[in-house]
């Protein structure tokens, strides 16, 4: 058999998947080579690679997708192999096809098995016919109320994207409209199926991975329950709570499928669990999967090492996989904001720090001063933890997310602590309805204490403004917050060590941080002139949008000291630390300004906060026409209802425009019933945050009956 021993690897694709890939080149002597738009001319996977060669222009289509151009940059760079990665091309079996026609190879499975699974509905029948278990499609056509709900796919598709659950048959034909739309927008191709939806159904999916030698492995299971918008938010590896005949039962049809379609590499068989433990085949992604870490760690695998090594036509290492050990917990983060509509934040992520310790691991695609774009996944980092039991591996990664110094953009990981945290999560009580069930407490107001935090934010600005180095009065007076109090425990203690994502063997922990470069924080203003006087300082945290007022003085000492209020005393403060008694409990605050801006970050052992100064005095501003629709976050507009034009009636809730971002698509709904008395959105139009959309005059309400005619 043919043996291709590979020198140099180019990776098709972005982000943390390829800073992934590399990693595991890098340990085996394998030169790296990068593809990147323009967007990410300096982004982390540019810079970890080797080599790197630029495909011109931004959006996806323009370059991660073009097939020809990325065979085009692996021929320039004298690359003898392409990883797919995930994503982007990594189910595309002409791209298979062509890299191998160039005369590279190809790690990924073969061309045939590509196209076997590439579409769900062929997949279906094709797995009818291995015997592995389906749920039976139903015609949208012919469906009826027996039928419902449905779930709508795109047949050629995954991520969520073009999915849609239909609980009434008159949402069925404009809910297959739209899946349709997204699904041709996003893969090119319209098609879309429909089937049962299984309430409170889990996510769980087998690992599989398989050599040119008749060796298939099934790599155990994962669950993959917790899902937004139908994509993973947190999996785990073992899928808890299975009992050992449902468990060999998804292992047996794992392999069945993957020698149905003579697969070779990694990929994954995924299921749906019915709460009666009734398992239905998915899809088979033909790919290195996202979560793939949890399997890597609960069986102290590199699977990407055994993607490389079958690639060049080498045998698995053992006709059985090794015994595994352990569980593992994975947690997505995401710049995202969970309590408005998951909705994509783009910025400077300015720090990116989760302290090490022995089971955790980072793998990140950012790193503290990269730029956090609108043409791509939102996801900054996956964070895995590893031991010996499942509440040991919950709770490591719950208190690693909860210490991680994460600035810049707003984030989901306040959601995913809480998550990790909930008692269902904790007791393995898990479907695909979690968030729609607990998304409104899991994203209320938590606990926390910002006031003190803005407090320990307005000290350091204050000794930062004075320029000493360090303020300690061990007797120093008690302070004031208003509003608020300094309640809310807080361990003490701080973050001493970080995992590193670029540069680490799979799996390493390694001490120190990324942190985020930059100049001198600048210095608030609108100060008093008078120093010994109380003085206030005003703060807005986000992203909740409350207002906190501290008032301090600043002695002829120079050492700033709260002011008013019982229960706070200041022990020392630096410019980026703050140590404060609180009730009795000493507790620190590490406080970092943003360059070039009014924000500062406040980070406790237990909780993180961000605030923007405000000035002292209300600023008139314009303000926004009532009834204006703004853009909630950069994007490009990809369609307006049908019929929509300036002097069309709305409807209170009816979606007027779909923008899609970070490959995610948004419906902008009508605030309330009226005219719509201006359109500015135009399809294929990129717009900024912020940008006027439409506006729509609400009905004036009617005039009240008098209660004597009433």
């Amino acid at each position: 058999m043919r043996r291709d021993v590979i020198h140099s690897l180019l990776v098709a694709n972005r982000g943390e998947i390829a800073c992934r890939v590399f990693r595991t080149c890098r340990d085996l002597g394998i030169t790296t080579v990068a593809v990147y738009s323009d967007a990410d001319a300096d982004a982390l996977h540019v810079r970890e690679a080797d080599l790197a060669v630029r495909l011109p222009g931004a959006a996806p289509a323009d370059t991660y997708l073009r097939g020809d151009l990325v065979v085009a940059a692996a021929l320039a760079a004298g690359a003898d192999a392409v990883h797919p990665g995930y994503g982007f091309l990594s189910e595309n079996a002409a791209f298979a096809a062509a890299v191998q026609e160039a005369g590279l190879v190809w790690v990924g499975p073969p061309v045939k098995a590509i196209e076997l699974m590439a579409s769900k509905t062929r997949a279906k029948e094709l797995m009818a016919g291995a015997g592995v278990p389906l749920l039976a499609p139903v015609d949208p056509a012919t469906a009826g109320e027996g039928d419902l709900p449905l779930l709508l796919k795109a047949a050629a598709g995954g991520g969520g994207r073009g999915m849609r659950i239909v609980r009434e048959l008159t949402d069925l034909p404009p809910e297959l409209q739209a899946a349709s739309a997204e699904a041709a927008s996003a893969f090119g191709d319209g098609e879309v199926f429909a089937e049962p939806y299984v309430e409170r159904g889990r996510h769980v999916e087998v690992q599989v991975m398989a050599d040119a030698h008749d060796t298939v492995w099934a790599l155990g299971t994962r669950d993959c329950s917790l899902q937004r918008r139908h994509q993973k938010v947190i999996e785990e590896a073992p899928a808890p709570g299975l009992d050992d005949s449902l468990r060999e039962r998804l292992h047996e049809a794992a392999v069945a499928a993957a020698r149905a379609v003579g697969y070779r590499g990694a990929g994954t068989v995924e299921f749906l669990v019915s709460a009666e433990g009734r398992p239905y085949f998915l899809e088979m992604n033909t790919r290195l999967q996202v979560e793939h870490p949890v399997t890597e760690a609960v069986f102290g695998l590199d699977l990407v090492a055994l993607q490389l090594r079958v690639a060049e036509g080498e045998p698995l290492p053992a006709p059985t996989p090794p015994q595994p050990a352990g569980h593992a917990v994975e947690a997505r983060l995401y710049a995202e904001d969970p309590a408005r509509d998951w909705q994509p934040q783009t910025g400077t992520l300015l720090a990116l720090e989760v302290p090490g310790a022995p089971g955790l691991r980072l793998d990140a695609g950012y790193t503290g001063g990269d730029t956090i774009g609108v043409h791509y996944d939102p996801m900054l980092a996956k964070v895995i933890a590893h031991a010996p039991t499942r509440p040991e591996a919950v709770r490591l990664l719950a208190r690693a997310l909860e210490r991680a110094r994460i600035h810049g953009p707003v984030t989901n990981r306040d959601l995913l602590v809480r998550s990790l945290r909930h008692p269902d999560f904790a007791a393995a009580r898990l479907d695909t309805g979690f968030y729609d069930r607990h998304l409104a407490d899991l994203t209320a107001p938590g606990p926390g204490d910002p006031a003190t935090a803005a407090l320990a934010a307005a000290l350091a600005e204050a000794v930062r403004r004075t320029g000493l180095a360090e303020a300690v009065r061990p007797g120093l007076a008690t302070g004031a917050v208003r509003p608020g109090s300094a309640a809310g425990a807080v361990r003490p203690g701080s973050a001493t060590g970080a995992v590193r994502p670029p540069g680490a063997a799979a799996g390493a922990v390694q001490p120190g941080a990324l942190t985020a470069a930059g100049p001198p924080p600048v210095r608030f203003g609108a100060w008093r002139n008078v120093p010994s006087g109380p003085q206030l300082k005003r703060y807005r945290s986000e992203p909740d949008g409350a207002e906190h007022e501290v008032a301090y003085r600043t002695p002829r000492t120079g050492a700033p000291e709260p002011y008013e209020a019982p229960g706070v005393r200041v022990l020392a403060v630096r410019p980026d630390r703050v140590t404060l008694e609180l009730d009795g409990v000493t507790r620190h605050f590490t406080v970092t300004t943003d360059p070039g801006a009014d924000r500062v970050h406040v980070d406790t052992p237990g909780a993180s906060y961000t605030f923007t100064a405000l000035p002292r005095f209300t600023d008139p501003a314009t303000h926004t026409a009532p009834g204006s629709l703004l853009a909630p976050m950069p994007g490009t507009v990809v369609r307006v209802a049908d019929g929509l034009a300036a002097g069309a009636a709305v409807e209170a809730g009816q979606p007027l425009i779909w923008l899609e971002a970070m490959k995610m698509e948004h419906r902008i709904l009508a605030p309330a019933s009226g005219t719509l008395t201006a359109l500015h959105a135009v399809p294929g139009h990129q717009v900024e945050v912020g940008a006027l959309l439409a506006v729509v005059q609400e009905d004036p309400a009617p005039a009240p009956v008098p209660e004597e005619t009433a």
